[in-house]
């Protein structure tokens, strides 16, 4: 279990992050367009995850922005953006703001994501959702990356996440 905080207040987590050198958890998320992805259909490519609570939020919504501009100049790699929002908010958000370089994923289908990654959010006024979090893949799935972001408010560390990947 993670302790981490929402304003300075202790909430914690369903669990730890998957740790690095080990295979990442699959998983069944749902894009925008309501099918069904897990791992394998991201093939031999690099994974940059980037888990959040809500897109409604600055920091949520200035993330996936980032990564955005970010995965451009990253070779071989993909994106994936998870909340446990709506894959119309995802898509709406990403119409809106002009966005085509991140895959939006969410746990609409099946939620187990947020136990199996150690993300949920298990008390506190936020119980329920995801934690911020970066996990990062290599091309077969090792996780080479971590960050539990320790501030709900505070965005992850894009630097640390970037170096991962090249």
């Amino acid at each position: 279990m993670a302790k981490i905080t929402l304003q300075g207040n202790p909430i914690s987590t369903a669990g730890t992050l998957p740790k690095v050198g080990n295979k990442a958890p699959d998983f069944s998320l749902t894009k925008t367009d309501l099918s069904d992805v897990s791992l394998a259909d991201f093939g031999n490519k690099k994974k940059v995850l980037n888990i959040f609570p809500s897109l409604d939020t600055g920091i949520c919504a200035a993330s996936v922005r980032r990564f955005n501009t970010e995965v451009q100049n990253m070779t071989n790699t993909v994106v994936l953006c998870i909340s446990d929002d709506l894959p119309f908010a995802h898509s709406r958000f990403c119409s809106t703001e002009g966005l085509e370089n991140v895959i939006s994923l969410s746990e609409l289908h099946v939620r187990n994501f947020g136990e199996d990654y150690g993300v949920r959010i298990i008390n506190g006024p936020l119980r329920g959702v995801l934690s911020r979090a970066i996990v990062v893949l290599d091309e077969n799935n090792k996780v080479i990356y971590t960050e539990q972001v320790p501030e709900i408010g505070q965005e992850p560390d894009y630097k640390s996440a970037i170096l991962a990947v090249q």
